[in-house]
């Protein structure tokens, strides 16, 4: 795929700009540190250990129609759900194991509610894949980073490397052809010499172009997503983790790459019930803001509890931002990077011929845009259309290049990010 083939085949995804990761499965039972998702890996559980979250796994209060609705009230345009973490429990139903949702109290295939639900709403589906699996027989331990790695007895047990592969790729292409149109695919993750063709991700990928060709693909099965000619299994988008990258991604000849950042709204991806350390709405809101005025994704993460149910915390931040959303969602989507510096008063995005001025410290007196004279057709408050008159105050002299309006409060209008669209002559 080339650069220009790739940024046409990316440019939905990109101009949705917001949406849901959502870490689901047994380790919501634990629901504990250290690990979360990662629980069986620090507390060195065997697979026998681990059957009781198996045995035990029954979320009476799963309802995705609910989780769908909330994310379309908070502005988000697309999800991706875990349909296989690394623990090797599957959400989906599978011909080839019996380690899924199907088999457990549960007794159904949850992430076929999920899609039908989030469908339903008009949000794009995605689907997380885990290429390691802690539970298959077949999956070996090549370092530290396996939850049986100091078993020397499990160790020692004869593997067959072609049969996990094999295995691997029947569920992608059951993932692929069992749900409908899948938007999204998300695999986690490469390390180490497990990466790349180790995964036969060239097959893969092909695989996926094949059966869902129009789906974008994240970077985590190997290769150089930023290179000036990627791999074929290198992806579709950049994924950074945890980190907004401070101008952007850009590829080795400077040119801007696809890119998303995937973040927690608290400390942990999957749920732990003691993490009651949530961002703020102002806090999500502006993370939004600075992805998209670097020209990327945000992709914010709520971990469902064991009965199904979101937290209260995460519902309240994502009911604040859906008021936000609501009144200046059109700052956000289809909108991205503006050809102007940063200003010290907040960020810039900008689509077409609109320029959106996301404001988060107040200024003293009249509200200054510099080197925006005479190029400003007409202004106004993005929350409630209200007109801002352009003037030049007498001081305004001194900034012969400066547009200034009066947002006519002392304080912000709105404390999360308050937003003047700009109509730009």
């Amino acid at each position: 795929m080339t650069y220009e083939q790739r940024a046409a085949h990316t440019k939905a995804f990109q101009e949705d700009r917001f949406g849901m990761f959502i870490h689901w499965g047994l380790y919501a039972i634990p629901a504990r540190t250290p690990g979360a998702e990662w629980f069986k890996f620090h507390d060195k559980t065997s697979n026998e250990d681990y059957q009781k979250y198996f045995d035990e796994f029954n979320p009476v209060h799963y309802n995705p129609k609910e989780w769908a609705a909330l994310a379309k009230r908070a502005g988000m345009k697309y999800a991706v759900l875990t349909t296989k973490h690394h623990d090797g429990f599957c959400l989906f139903d599978s011909k080839f194991t019996d380690y899924t949702a199907v088999n457990t109290p549960a007794g159904r295939d949850l992430v076929r509610e999920y899609v039908d639900a989030f469908r339903a709403e008009g949000i794009k589906v995605g689907f997380y894949y885990s290429v390691i699996d802690w539970y298959h027989d077949d999956y070996p331990i090549v370092d530290g980073n396996h939850p049986m790695r100091e078993d020397e007895e499990f160790k020692a047990r004869p593997r067959n490397w072609e049969n996990y592969l094999t295995y691997m790729h029947n569920q992608v292409r059951e993932l692929c052809t069992n749900y409908g149109q899948i938007d999204v695919f998300w695999f986690d993750y490469s390390y180490g010499e497990m990466t790349g063709e180790k995964w036969e991700a060239t097959k893969l990928v092909n695989m996926i172009r094949e059966l869902q060709p129009t789906a974008v693909i994240d970077n985590r099965l190997g290769g150089n997503c930023l290179s000036a000619e990627p791999e074929v299994y290198a992806g579709d988008f950049y994924s950074p983790e945890q980190i907004i990258p401070a101008e952007g991604c850009l590829d080795e000849l400077g040119r801007p790459v696809p890119w998303e950042a995937c973040i927690t709204l608290n400390d942990y991806w999957g749920y732990v019930s003691q993490d009651q350390n949530y961002k703020s709405a102002q806090i999500v809101v502006r993370m939004l803001i600075e992805c998209v005025s670097k020209g990327g994704n945000l992709l914010i993460n709520v971990g469902p509890t064991a009965k199904g149910e979101f937290p209260k915390g995460t519902v309240k931040v994502f009911e604040e931002v859906a008021e936000w959303m609501h009144q200046n969602s059109d700052s956000i989507y289809g909108c991205g990077k503006a050809d102007l510096p940063k200003p010290e008063w907040g960020r810039y995005t900008q689509r077409g011929n609109k320029l959106y001025a996301h404001i988060f410290e107040r200024g003293t007196a009249a509200f200054r845009f510099d080197g925006l004279k005479d190029k400003v057709k007409k202004a106004r408050l993005l929350m409630d259309g209200s007109e801002r008159v352009l003037f030049e105050p007498w001081y305004g002299t001194k900034y012969q290049s400066g547009a200034f309006i009066d947002l006519g409060t002392a304080d912000l209008p709105d404390p999360l990010a308050t937003v003047v669209e700009l109509e730009l002559l």
